[in-house]
């Protein structure tokens, strides 16, 4: 019997095969344990490279606007960055699993540095996007590499979700420290500083996986080919709903250009469909989508994504804007947010062994990011600081049960010659959340207020968080031992 926890469909259940098969599939790749540790740190780099890029930009915008002008443009500095990953996460997801990840990896740390001092030395406004939407296709790039590595590194998924804590844990302090890094630089140094973090993370991870990272060659019966029209019809697909919403119900209103981008999505999607039934090697091979709980798992990412970012890209504007704080004390305020995510994943992973139907974990954490969003909702100018720091952190600590389980779901799920792109899909679902719900929060501050716009997202986040309530539960796992 193996000691990993499963769906109640696998891989292992469809296929069979011998027990000394089954131990040589699960066995690591790399025997050597000094450099199967350090890849993993490489990797836990790059994880904290993805949270920096994230959260830092979010304290130093307010600062960033006040300089370049152009506040109906302010979504767009996330949004172009969300849209960007969206699009390409699935695409290198896909492609990780047909050739490998290192190579794209090395490639995606390249772009995010140079993205990077590109958004450091930006002039306007545009330009600032331009940088910040070229960071979002090496940010997309290694989202999907980075999240499925440990997928090839530890095949043994029991072995997988002990060093998942590390990946997580790396992640949130980086999250955590973000914002006020952000704001402390900000201050410091000025907003232009804050953008050279990610270049000098960029060469610490570069080194640590250039040397330790192995670099692994998927097998195949047939030799691996790039299906580029799959890859077309899906960047259309991700990427025209969010230019529709953008760009046909901003400030001034385009419906005209809006209503083309969504034909155009729908075609794109309708095309893509069709097209990739008929491949043996489909850019988005659609069996990832086949169980019910893989739909509803990406269903409740757009949702967790949206609310997320929404936190995360306007809570720093209320603190900044209605509270009255400096990006320093915005930042320390919203630490909680992302530093909260690994207790409630440690918490989290505590609890999952025990449960018969874990995705009662998911609902608990949904429950906890709305009351969460409730005390952010409440926050005005004399708000108690205390109060501040944990409606934060609790919505955090939701997260922490949500976002690991969405991704240890889907890889349960998923076939194993799947698992990158099942991975890079949850992802994608998540940045498009992301993307959906800044870009709906900054349309709402365009056309009103900061105030009201930022109330509309807090309603909108919970009823996103009743949402994933209602739909987690719907969502049958089962925690057993085979």
């Amino acid at each position: 019997m193996s000691d990993h926890p499963r769906s109640t469909s696998t891989p292992s259940d469809r296929a069979g095969g011998t027990a000394a098969s089954n131990a040589s599939e699960l066995a690591s790749p790399v025997e050597d344990q000094r450099q199967l540790v350090l890849a993993l740190i490489g990797i836990c780099a790059v994880v904290m490279l993805v949270a920096l890029d994230s959260t830092i930009v979010g304290t130093i915008l307010p600062r960033v606007v006040g300089e370049l002008g152009g506040m109906p443009l302010y979504a767009w500095v996330g949004t172009g960055y969300l849209l960007a990953s969206a699009i390409v996460i699935p695409i290198f997801g896909r492609l990780g699993d047909l050739f490998g990840r290192k190579h794209f990896i090395l490639i995606s740390l390249c772009l995010v540095a140079f993205g990077s001092v590109l958004c450091g030395i930006s002039q306007s406004m545009p330009h600032l996007i331009a940088a910040r939407t070229l960071q979002g296709i090496g940010g997309g790039m290694m989202i999907a590499t980075a999240f499925a590595a440990p997928a090839d590194l530890f095949p043994d998924a029991l072995r997988r979700v002990r060093w998942q804590a590390l990946i997580s844990t790396s992640f949130a302090v980086a999250s955590g420290v973000g914002p006020m890094l952000g704001g402390v630089i900000t201050e410091s140094f000025g907003w232009r500083a804050a953008f050279f973090v990610s270049p000098v993370m960029a060469v610490v991870a570069f080194v640590m996986l250039l040397i330790y990272f192995p670099l692994l060659k998927p097998r195949h019966e047939q030799p691996p080919r790039i299906d580029w029209l799959g890859g077309v019809l899906l960047a259309l697909a991700v990427g025209t709903p969010m230019a529709a919403l953008e760009l046909g119900f901003s400030s001034p209103p385009r419906p005209a250009l809006g209503l083309v981008f969504v034909v155009l999505a729908a075609v794109a999607l309708v095309l893509l469909v069709w097209y990739e039934r008929k491949l043996e090697q489909p850019m988005f091979p659609l069996r990832v989508l086949e169980p019910r709980e893989s739909r509803l798992l990406n269903i409740v990412g757009v949702m967790t994504g949206a609310v997320m970012f929404i936190l995360i890209y306007y809570g720093p504007l209320l603190l900044q804007v209605e509270v009255g704080l400096t990006p320093t004390e915005a930042g320390m305020i919203l630490a909680p947010l992302v530093a909260c995510i690994p207790v409630g994943s440690v918490i989290n992973g505590r609890l999952f062994p025990r449960q018969s139907q874990p995705q009662r974990l998911m609902v608990f954490g949904a429950l906890l990011l709305a009351i969460g969003c409730v005390g952010v909702m409440f926050l005005e100018r004399g708000s108690s600081m205390v109060f501040a720091v944990a409606a934060f952190g609790l919505a955090g600590i939701g997260m922490g049960f949500i976002i690991p389980n969405l991704t240890l779901f889907m890889q349960m799920i998923a076939e194993r010659r799947d698992v990158g792109v099942a991975s890079a899909l949850i992802q994608t679902t998540r940045t498009l959340g992301s993307a959906v719900g800044t870009a709906l929060v900054g349309i709402v501050i365009a056309r009103t207020s900061v105030n009201a716009g930022i109330q509309a997202g807090m309603v909108m986040a919970i009823v996103f968080c009743a949402a994933m309530m209602a739909l987690s539960q719907r969502i049958k796992m089962k925690n057993v031992r085979r």
